[in-house]
């Protein structure tokens, strides 16, 4: 036995239908300290966690709690030990109010038997407060942005008492400001011991929060150490098994971008704080956006492909003025979006890949009324190949596919409209290294064939890699704007938008 250690899995298996997920995994955590946990998609790094905190049952192995062997047999016995998790997906009632959401399940109960709804006030504005979310308590979780969702999510798992503290791509919708707050958060937890086990996808991140790192691929444990004692470049070659280019570097492109417009923003108001945006998109060009979350970055992209109704303003499409009114304007136009929350607004879980392909492209399937069948496998086929889109049928329920895997299935879809301009918000969201890195590639390719991208993202590396200029975005307006090689660093990019 080490006593320093609070937790301790060893040797742990896990098959599904035969197929072995973990095989012989040992993973053990300090108390007090940060482990991050990382690998691709399909590493077993959910499944791991999955077993931990009693959704699954491991085939072989061992868990222990300060030494002492424990059997978590359901989610009741993992919060039993202290076990909190905080889920990727949110797992928010949308129609209750912060408050509600955060003591759900936990509400204090009066002499009467009824819900204290004072106390549960007291003790979100105060959970609130320490954590430097400014949220009306009262405010209907509908009513929020998947930023602040995504930390509400996070004061919600700490409303109970937690020793062991999972985030699961914790950052993924925030801001860099917000993931700021959040580390400082996760300093005040190490101080009271808590130990947190953090899964991300932001190799930047995990060196700015964690004390040591496991690596894990196709289920098997490929190294343990301390964080200082390994870079980002060794990270990813760990996790991919193999020599890796530089995801996130810039690259001279190949295609030089047109003088031509191929869209022009006039004077775009959406509501009362997002007035009067203006720009320009080149053929060839891929602008990004930037600005801190509550800026009006989703809002502007939602605006010009008809999800968001606007006050005023002009779109021009290849010099000529186009009304878009709804989704269908904007794909008769030529234009497409990747929406942010791919699950909610980019996906029908419960549909397979093929379904999920053709959906925005059923017009040009049909064939006297009727889909034509031929088409349809043509191109769903083309698809998974063009997109490296990993499932074993066409037929698999999208569900069933990793984060990147399903957001690769969003980018095919839209890019078989034969868009003009592709709006992505949030690309790279929760997806693993190589994902990006395929997506970032796609980006390329794209903006090469001499058609525009306007990128949304709050990982400024993904911009600095990606875009050949970066519009500031404050409060609803354009403050700055800069050309990629006027750029020296994350850090001068980080300043500009917090001006």
């Amino acid at each position: 036995m080490n006593e320093q250690y609070i937790l301790e899995l060893e040797g742990i298996h896990k098959s599904f239908n035969g197929v072995k997920v973990l095989e012989n995994v040992n993973f053990k955590v300090k108390a007090g300290e940060v482990h991050a946990l990382v690998g691709g998609n399909g590493a077993g790094k959910s499944t791991l966690m999955k077993i931990l905190t009693g959704v699954y049952k491991c085939d072989k192995g061992v868990i222990k709690i300060n030494g002492k062997v424990i059997k978590i047999e359901d989610p009741n016995d993992a919060k039993k030990y202290g076990i909190r998790m905080i889920f990727q997906e949110l797992s928010l009632v949308p129609t209750l109010t912060v408050a509600e959401n955060i003591f759900l399940t936990n509400e204090p109960i009066t002499k009467g038997f009824a819900i204290n709804k004072r106390i549960i006030q007291e003790k979100t504005s105060k959970l609130l407060k320490e954590f430097d979310i400014d949220v009306d308590p009262n405010a209907r979780v509908s009513s929020l942005g998947v930023g602040y969702c995504q930390l509400i999510e996070i004061a919600k798992s700490l409303a109970t008492e937690a020793n062991i503290l999972i985030m699961d791509e914790p950052t993924a919708s925030l801001s860099e400001a917000e993931t700021n707050i959040l580390f400082n958060f996760i300093k005040k937890l190490k101080e009271k011991g808590v130990s947190i086990i953090y899964i991300s996808h932001r190799m930047n991140e995990i060196f700015k929060v964690a004390d040591r790192i496991t690596i894990l691929r196709d289920g098997k444990n490929v190294i343990t150490t301390e964080i200082d004692k390994i870079n980002i470049q060794e990270i990813i070659e760990y996790m991919m098994g193999s020599k890796v280019e530089k995801i996130f570097e810039w690259q001279e492109r190949d295609q030089m971008i047109d003088n031509d417009y191929i869209l022009e923003v006039k004077e775009l108001t959406v509501n009362s704080q997002i007035k009067d945006i203006s720009f320009k998109l080149k053929k060839g060009e891929i602008l990004g956006i930037a600005g801190l979350m509550g800026s009006g970055r989703t809002e502007i992209l939602e605006a010009i492909f008809g999800i968001r109704e606007k006050i005023k303003g002009e779109i021009l499409i290849e010099g000529k003025r186009t009304e878009i009114k709804s989704v269908k304007d904007a794909i008769s136009a030529g234009i497409a979006l990747v929406p942010e929350n791919r699950r909610e607004q980019g996906l029908v879980l419960m549909h397979s890949v093929k379904e999920n392909i053709i959906l925005p492209n059923l017009q040009r399937l049909l064939h006297v009324f009727a889909i034509n069948t031929k088409k349809v496998k043509m191109l769903v086929e083309t698809s998974i190949k063009e997109f490296s889109i990993k499932t074993d049928s066409i037929n698999k329920p999208v569900r069933f596919l990793s984060g990147g895997n399903q957001q690769k299935v969003v980018i095919a879809k839209w890019l078989k409209t034969n868009p003009k301009v592709l709006l992505l918000d949030e690309p790279t969201a929760g997806v693993d290294v190589g994902a990006k890195g395929e997506i970032v590639n796609i980006i390329r390719e794209f903006a090469n064939s001499g058609k525009g991208v306007i990128v949304v993202s709050s990982e400024l590396a993904e911009l600095l890699a990606v875009c050949d200029r970066i519009l500031i975005l404050s409060k609803g307006r354009i403050i700055n704007e800069y050309l990629r090689k006027d750029i020296e660093s994350e850090e001068v990019l980080q300043h500009a938008i917090q001006q």
